[in-house]
């Protein structure tokens, strides 16, 4: 144990302190121990005649954080939980929510004290936490990798602007059914979902909407506010569909012909992975002939069945060319960070293409991208369907209209 004499400022409630009080805490840098051996060291440390109770503990599981929370939400001392590590981020940022007595964060970006800890800028301006209080809505992305998102910026803001009060946060899930089991309280309304759960979130849900059920995939789950059951939607396929059509159309807000430009269309898409499925749904949806490629013929041929489309493996995608003019979608995460140097196709293969989208949007431009442009074919980044799914989602966790002039507003200078 450790113990501390502090004058300090709290910025979760943003008042200054000027009585010493003693915090005596304890850290945990292995694991996080069960609820009961946690109350126990509550008890011990305020044994000690603490006016303030510290306990760090490490997230092995995000699942771990649960029982920090519940410390945190029934202790009749100041408490201070923190549970270390990208998994237990939501500790630092949802403390306010369960009545932490503070949280901490570092002053300069890279200057880390402890494994997880945030930077005080993004704690207070893209969590907004001054404005946490018990009964905030929690919203987040559910994934792994999660680092990379712009989702907690685009999101937060979007919250704020609506006064929808919300919070977005990103979390690092291993096991995305024992983490829908873990956080079952209705405090956390909904969540995004990303690689590589979102072909197990079918299962994880209650109930699941048609078209997501068709694609095969869930984006986004929404807790139901009447019974507290898991509903699965799918955007994703809404927003990379109108995105490539826009472009072929030399539109950005949506299309008003009743025929599709996909129509017809040779249209080939790398991945047999949830977002595979869901580019190729939408596009046999429009009236496209589809070509699934995959690493894994058996996973390209049993999406291609599904869809009625061809299946062709990813090796043989340089020499596949049976027309001009066809349409390439890249839904896996061949490019991006931090494999940037990779790209699903050759270069000399792309002069078959008109149009070539990658689904990621870090890095805005990847590899195959750029060899796309120079190539001759028109780009659709990740921005686009990032930003078209983003609308759905925003609509789903609030039950508000997207402001959809304030995303792309947001979003402009990514």
């Amino acid at each position: 144990m450790a113990v501390m004499a502090h004058e300090f400022f709290d910025s979760v409630r943003g008042k200054t302190y000027n009585r010493t009080r003693v915090i005596v805490s304890s850290h945990n840098f292995k694991l996080t121990p069960s609820t009961e051996d946690l109350c126990n060291l509550v008890a011990r440390i305020q044994a000690t005649g603490a006016d303030i109770v510290k306990i760090a503990t490490t997230a092995l599981d995000i699942a771990d954080v649960t029982r920090m929370f519940q410390i945190m939400t029934h202790s009749q001392v100041p408490f201070i939980g923190i549970v270390m590590g990208e998994r237990g981020l939501i500790s630092r940022i949802l403390c306010a929510k369960f009545g932490g007595y503070l949280t901490f964060g570092i002053l300069e970006s890279g200057v880390v004290s402890a494994p997880g800890e945030p930077s005080l800028k993004d704690l207070l301006s893209l969590y907004n936490l001054r404005l946490l209080a018990p009964d905030t809505k929690v919203c987040g992305l559910i994934g792994k990798p999660v680092s990379p998102s712009k989702s907690p910026m685009l999101l937060n803001e979007a919250f704020k602007s609506v006064g929808f009060n919300g919070v977005y946060i990103i979390l690092l899930v291993d096991d995305i059914a024992n983490f829908l089991r873990a956080y079952s309280s209705t405090d956390f309304v909904g969540f995004s979902v990303t690689l590589p759960h979102k072909e197990t979130a079918v299962k994880c849900c209650d109930e699941v909407d048609p078209v997501a059920k068709s694609i095969g995939a869930v984006n986004c789950i929404i807790r139901r506010p009447t019974d507290g059951k898991l509903i699965g939607y799918n955007t994703d396929y809404v927003g990379a569909i109108s995105a490539i059509e826009d472009a072929l159309l030399g539109k950005h807000n949506g299309s008003s012909t009743t025929v599709s430009p996909l129509a017809g269309k040779l249209f080939v898409v790398v991945g047999a992975g949830g977002a595979g499925k869901a580019v190729a749904y939408g596009a046999k949806k429009k009236g496209a002939r589809v070509v699934i490629a995959n690493r894994t013929y058996d996973r390209a041929r049993k999406l291609a069945d599904a869809v009625g489309g061809e299946a062709l493996a990813l090796a043989d995608l340089d020499n596949y060319h049976s027309e001009d003019g066809m349409i390439l979608a890249n839904t896996t995460s061949i490019g991006m960070v931090p494999k940037v140097d990779q790209t699903p196709i050759s270069k000399h293969a792309l002069k078959h293409y008109s149009l070539v989208f990658y689904a990621v949007y870090t890095p805005k431009m990847t590899r195959l991208l750029k060899e796309a442009e120079e190539a001759g074919a028109t780009i659709v980044t990740g921005f686009e369907m990032f930003i078209g799914q983003a609308y759905g989602q925003f609509e789903n966790f609030t039950g508000l209209p997207a402001p959809k002039e304030l995303f792309r507003k947001i979003m402009k200078d990514y």
